[in-house]
C-alpha cells in the first residue's frame, strides 16, 4: 500500500558510479538484497548518520572510515539484517566484508563502507555476502540503479527513486539517488538509507555542508512512527565526471537541484510508509523561530490519536488541538493562532470558526493527501514535517515483521 508513490520507469546513470546487485539468501527468498556500488578514483562522498546511541556496526564503520580518508571507492549494502546490537562480532563481520572487498579490487580497506538494513540483534552471516564480492565486481554496471533500488528494500512495498538532469555552462549535470525505508522512521539525520550521486565537481568539505543543509528539510522533517533506526545513513557522492565544477555561478543551480532529490525521496519514504493510506502534511507558520515551529509540527506529526483520526477519515479536529497544546514550547499564545484543516480554516484567533461544518472537515479528511496549516502569528518562521496515517496494517506488519 502506498499513497500516490511516484515509481519510475528509468533511472538516469551517473558518470563514474557504477553498481551492481544479487541475491545472498541473507534473509529473503527469490530477491536481490546485496549490492555494491563503485565510485571512481578522486570523487567525493559525504555522509549523516543515525544519532541513536545503539548505532549499527555498519554505521560506526562507516563513520571511521570517513574520517581516515577521502578516497572512498566502493559501498556495500545488505538487507534483511541491520547487524545492528551486534557487538563486537557484529563490528568483525562488516570489517571482514570491507577487507575483502578491498582485496578484490586492491584498494585501502577504508575506501570502503558498509550499510545494513533489516532485523536488529542477529549477527550478520558475513560468509553469505563474502562468497558473493567476486560476483558483484563482475556485473558493476553503469545503467543498474532501477536493480539496486530494488535490492536494498525490506518493508517497503516499492522502489522509490529519482534522476535529475540540469544543463550547467553547455554541460549536463546528472543527479541520481534511492532510498528505502517504510518504518521505524523518525530519522534525527537522515533516513534508514539513501545513496545520492551526482556528476558534478564538489569538493568533500562542500559536499559534506550540502548534504547537512539538505537534510533539514527533507529526511529530517518526516516522521511515520516518531522512531529512530540504528542504521540510518545518507550518502551524497560526488565524481566530477560531468566536467562542471561547482562554483559561484552554478552552485545555486545545482544545490537547488539536489535538495529537490533530497526532498522527492524523503517524501516517498512517507508515501510508502508501513500500512499509510494518508500522506500528511503538517505546515506551522508564523513562528517565533524553526525549532519552535519545527517542535510544534512535530507534535502533531507525532501523535497516535490524530493519525488514527487520518486513518479513519474523521474530522475530529479536537485532536488536533490537543497535539499543538502539548508541544514542548514556551509562551505559546493560543489566542492568536489559525488552524487550516486542507483549504478549511477551523480557528481563528484560538476560537472555532461560526462558518465552519462537519460536512467541510468531512471533505478534507475524505482525500488521500491531507494538508493542517498551523499560523501562530508570532514571528516570521515556519517548519513543514510530512507524516502518514496509523493504521491497522502498521500494527500487523510490525507485528509479524520477523516470521
Amino acid at each position: 500500500m502506498s499513497v500516490n508513490l511516484f515509481v519510475p520507469d528509468s533511472l538516469l546513470p551517473v558518470k563514474g558510479v557504477r553498481l551492481s546487485s544479487i541475491e545472498a539468501n541473507l534473509r529473503y527468498k527469490n530477491r536481490d538484497d546485496l549490492t555494491l556500488i563503485e565510485v571512481a578514483e578522486g570523487s567525493s562522498v559525504a555522509g549523516v548518520f543515525t544519532q541513536s546511541a545503539f548505532s549499527a556496526a555498519p554505521v560506526l564503520l562507516c563513520r571511521e572510515h570517513l574520517q581516515q580518508t577521502d578516497g572512498i571507492r566502493y559501498l556495500l549494502i545488505n538487507a534483511g539484517n541491520a547487524n545492528a546490537a551486534t557487538g563486537e562480532e557484529g563490528l568483525t563481520s562488516a570489517r571482514m566484508i570491507c577487507a575483502e572487498i578491498a582485496e578484490e579490487t586492491m584498494t585501502a580497506l577504508n575506501s570502503v563502507l558498509p550499510f545494513s538494513t533489516g532485523v536488529i540483534g542477529e549477527q550478520l552471516p558475513y560468509w553469505k555476502i563474502v562468497e558473493q564480492i567476486p560476483a558483484l565486481i563482475d556485473a558493476l554496471a553503469e545503467d543498474n540503479w532501477i536493480r539496486a533500488a530494488n535490492a536494498i528494500l525490506t518493508t517497503d512495498t516499492s522502489m522509490k527513486a529519482i534522476s535529475k538532469s540540469l544543463e550547467v555552462d553547455g554541460k549536463t549535470v546528472t543527479i541520481t539517488g534511492m532510498t528505502k525505508g517504510a518504518g521505524m522512521i523518525e530519522p534525527n539525520m537522515a533516513t534508514m538509507l539513501a545513496f545520492i550521486a551526482t556528476d558534478a565537481e564538489i569538493q568533500n568539505a562542500q559536499l559534506q555542508e550540502i548534504l547537512n543543509a539538505a537534510v533539514r528539510d527533507s529526511f529530517n522533517s518526516i516522521t511515520v512512527d516518531s522512531d529512530t533506526s540504528t542504521n540510518d545513513s545518507l550518502i551524497l557522492m560526488a565524481t566530477g565526471k560531468s566536467g562542471v565544477a561547482l562554483d559561484d555561478t552554478n552552485q545555486s543551480q545545482i544545490i537547488a537541484a539536489i535538495n529537490a532529490v533530497c526532498q522527492h525521496l524523503a517524501q516517498s519514504i512517507i508515501r510508502d510508509a508501513e500500512g499509510a493510506t494518508k500522506f500528511v502534511t503538517i505546515k506551522v507558520e508564523a513562528a517565533p523561530d524553526y525549532a519552535y515551529a519545527r517542535e510544534i509540527a512535530y507534535s502533531v506529526a507525532r501523535s497516535p490519536l490524530v493519525k488514527t483520526a487520518f486513518f479513519a477519515s474523521d474530522p475530529n479536529w479536537g485532536r488536533l488541538v490537543m497535539a499543538i497544546g502539548k508541544a514542548p514550547v514556551k509562551n505559546l499564545d493560543v489566542s492568536k493562532l489559525a488552524l487550516w484543516l486542507g483549504e478549511t480554516q477551523l480557528l481563528q484567533n484560538g476560537e472555532p470558526l461560526e462558518t465552519y461544518t462537519e460536512d467541510q472537515g468531512q471533505k478534507e479528511m475524505d482525500k488521500d493527501e491531507i494538508s493542517v496549516v498551523i499560523r501562530l502569528n508570532a514571528g516570521n518562521a515556519s517548519a513543514t514535517v510530512w507524516t502518514s496515517d496509523l493504521s491497522h496494517e502498521y500494527v500487523s506488519i510490525n507485528a509479524e515483521y520477523r516470521s
